[in-house]
């Protein structure tokens, strides 16, 4: 660790990095475990309404900020048929699926997952099978959902009691399709040209569509790069993101380098920024690809049990319970996602609901919010508005993964309200990190507020009985004196500093 015990952050309106979009706060709802049934939708639940949506699940979505939710995968998607899931309920299906062996009833699906983002406020981001289905089933499918009427498939979906379109305007080209765990795995080059085709004729159906080609399923594949390079050789012209999928395992035997996780995601992302700019470069185009984070979050994958070969029906799968540790690390990867604003334009935390997610349930019973709900939650809120590019100073901690890493980790955003929002990270785990924010060309107006989550025992986590246990605190903030504020960051801590400018 270096000597230098305390951090500086050099702010100035005219250095900005550009404006979030307002899709980098989404999430994502899979048939996977309880993440839908007893999650999101449970008939016969106190709280649920007449579509069987709960109602105190609906009331902490809203409140955690939810802008977009992907559906319905995930790994389920590579082998769902999505006839499956529309029509009359008692008339509906069961299946096996083999991505998480347990057995679907479809008794929610498209008509059901429709009517919840109208009620939850948010958009919806849907996934095509391209792993055991293609071209055609993903503009039936397109059919069904956008076309207004006098079709086949539009006037099912009228049939079926929606008449007027969803007009659903974000698409995923299927899911992980470069590995082997996915249900019709395919080479690059396969992927590319299935993916361009498929995009070229759901353009055909409804230009408006905004799609996203598969990226690596993590910057650990062997195919990373390769496979990137390959696809957008085929399907560079024809789509709009290409997605990237992260997950940061909680390592008891080196917490140093868990708590940099931010760091791998950095490196992942600029590393995707390069390979499609050099596409780019190499089609002389005037086009430039965003990038949509569709998966990350923190995972227990050491902890996961493979399944036992019985198909149950929503069972309890990734029920992870999440710390403080793992809400400043959550944090701290938020700060990443705001940091590349300018070319990651949409992102979904995995999974909402149950499924390592910030919510979780009990069936028939209640709500509560995890640790994790608390970062998502605070930077959805005041993370709207121009990102700043800082510049940082900061002691250092050496990890094992990544070297020396800067104890704080921090970005600040020049809100569309008129505030001025720093989110900041104590990455050291023993000691308080005093930091000076320095003003530059801002004036503040008013009192500085100061919101910190942390927790003298860094392994506390919310549960049913105590579902509070952890929660952000309002720390005294002194006054901003001579176009500086000087305060101190806790131990492990996530910090949000927000300044009304005059």
């Amino acid at each position: 660790m270096s000597v230098t015990r305390t951090a500086e952050v050099f702010v100035d309106p005219h250095f900005t990095i550009g404006e979030v979009d307002p899709l980098l706060f989404g999430s994502f709802v899979e048939h996977l475990g309880r993440c839908v049934y007893t999650g999101l939708f449970e008939p016969g639940h106190p709280a649920a309404d007449a579509t069987g949506l709960r109602t105190d699940v609906l009331a902490l979505i809203r409140e955690l900020g939810v802008t977009m939710v992907r559906y319905p995968g995930g790994n389920f998607v590579s082998a769902y048929r999505w006839e499956d899931g529309v029509g009359p309920a008692d008339l509906r299906p069961r299946r096996l699926d083999p991505a998480w062996r347990t057995v679907e009833t479809n008794r929610f699906g498209l008509g059901e997952f429709m009517a919840f983002t109208r009620a939850a406020g948010v958009e919806p981001m849907m996934a095509v099978n391209l792993g055991s289905r293609g071209i055609a089933e993903a503009g039936d499918l397109l059919e069904y959902c956008n076309h207004p009427s006098g079709t086949t498939l539009s006037d099912l979906r009228g049939a079926h009691g929606s008449p007027e379109p969803y007009g659903i305007r974000w698409w995923c080209l299927g899911n992980e399709l470069d590995g082997p765990w996915q249900v019709g795995h395919k080479t690059a080059d396969e992927y590319g040209r299935l993916a361009a085709e498929t995009a070229r004729l759901m353009r055909l159906i409804d230009p408006s569509v905004r799609l996203t080609a598969c990226g690596s399923s993590g910057s650990g594949m062997p195919t990373f790069g390769e496979w990137e390079s390959t696809v957008l050789t085929h399907a560079y012209d024809e789509v709009d993101y290409l997605s990237l999928h992260a997950y940061y395992d909680p390592d008891a035997t080196d917490q140093a380098s868990y708590l940099a996780s931010a760091v791998d995601m950095e490196r992942f992302i600029t590393d995707v920024i390069a390979l499609c700019d050099a596409a780019r470069a190499r089609r002389r185009s005037a086009r430039r690809l965003s990038l949509s984070f569709d998966e990350w979050n923190i995972w227990y994958m050491s902890r996961q049990r493979p399944g036992q070969g019985e198909w149950p029906r929503a069972p309890r799968l990734l029920e992870d319970v999440y710390t403080v540790a793992d809400a400043v690390v959550l944090g701290s990867l938020l700060i990443t996602l705001l940091r590349h604003c300018d070319r990651v334009t949409a992102a979904c935390l995995a999974q909402l609901v149950n499924v390592i997610a910030p919510i979780t349930t009990e069936p028939g019973g209640p709500a509560w919010r995890q640790t994790t709900f608390h970062p998502f939650a605070q930077a959805a809120r005041h993370g709207r508005g121009q990102v700043l590019r800082l510049h940082v100073t900061s002691p250092t901690s050496e990890t094992a993964k990544y070297g020396d890493v800067p104890l704080l980790h921090a970005t600040a955003v020049h809100g569309e309200d008129g505030t001025l929002t720093v989110f900041a990270v104590n990455r050291d785990p023993a000691a308080s990190l005093p930091l000076t924010v320095h003003l530059g060309g801002f004036a503040a107006s008013g009192p500085v507020t100061h919101s910190v989550l942390a927790d003298a025992d860094p392994t506390a986590v919310n549960t049913m009985a105590e579902p509070d246990r952890v929660t952000p605190r309002d720390r005294p903030a002194p006054p901003v004196e001579n176009g500086r504020l000087a305060l101190t960051l806790p131990p492990l801590s996530w910090n949000v500093i927000r300044l009304p400018l005059a």
